[in-house]
């Protein structure tokens, strides 16, 4: 099964780098793009944080490096052998998954800014990412998106209607407590859980209503991500 995991440019980075690692977990055929926003909102909540600012300059260490550098650091908070997915530049429009007969199995994208929301919505590609979640949507392929934002205006909620409408799954960053989380990473595994579920795969991450606590769930987790509640 191929997978494209889009990680956009809102807050909430973890979400995407723990599905990576999930998806990666399941044995699937793993494909990223990042886009600029992105990597200094990861470099921000996960990495060494924002380059100073310099004149009318302001960016992340992340993006000083190079696409390899950059692919390393991500292995590294996956938790996944570099090479064991492939990232594609953000502005590479020879990428498979651009074209109708390439597509993929399943698209995420993880977290999901509104700004890219609403370029999916209507239409508007782009940019690569933009463009491969139309090709997603149009030949019919399990669209999942991650909004991380709060609160939403009329605007936000009418594009995510639009794009429910044309067969996206809207999958909001909210954790469910039913399970009483003791730490951040558990609840952002519920939200994983839920994403995987959406393109037919198990994560194994999070109990289901009325089921017992996952086995070995409390201690045994993968990827590198924040912890304490």
């Amino acid at each position: 099964m191929k997978v494209l995991l889009g990680i956009s440019g809102a807050s909430g980075a973890v979400y995407g780098v723990r599905t990576g690692w999930a998806l990666h977990s399941r044995r699937v055929d793993l494909h990223l793009i990042v886009t600029k926003t992105a990597w200094d909102i990861l470099d921000t909540e996960i990495g060494e944080g924002e380059v100073p600012r310099t004149g009318a300059t302001r960016g992340s260490r992340l993006r000083s490096k190079g696409l390899p550098g950059r692919k390393r650091w991500l292995a590294e908070q996956m938790s996944v052998p570099p090479g064991e997915f492939q990232l594609y530049d953000e502005n590479d429009f020879h990428i498979p998954f651009a074209s109708g007969s390439n597509p993929p199995d399943a698209m995420i994208i993880a977290p999901c800014s509104m700004g890219m929301l609403g370029r999916i919505a209507h239409g508007i590609s782009s940019s690569v990412l933009s463009r491969c979640a139309d090709v997603a949507l149009k030949e019919k392929r399990p669209l999942v998106v991650v909004p991380r934002e709060t609160p939403l205006s009329v605007i936000h909620l009418e594009n995510m209607l639009s794009l429910a409408r044309a067969g996206a799954d809207i999958l909001p960053a909210c954790p469910g407590f039913y399970d009483r989380p003791a730490t951040t990473a558990e609840m952002v595994d519920f939200v994983v859980s839920r994403i995987l579920q959406r393109i037919g795969i198990d994560a194994g991450l999070a109990p289901r209503w009325g089921e017992p606590s996952v086995p070995g769930k409390k201690g045994k987790r993968g990827g590198r991500r924040g912890g304490g509640a």
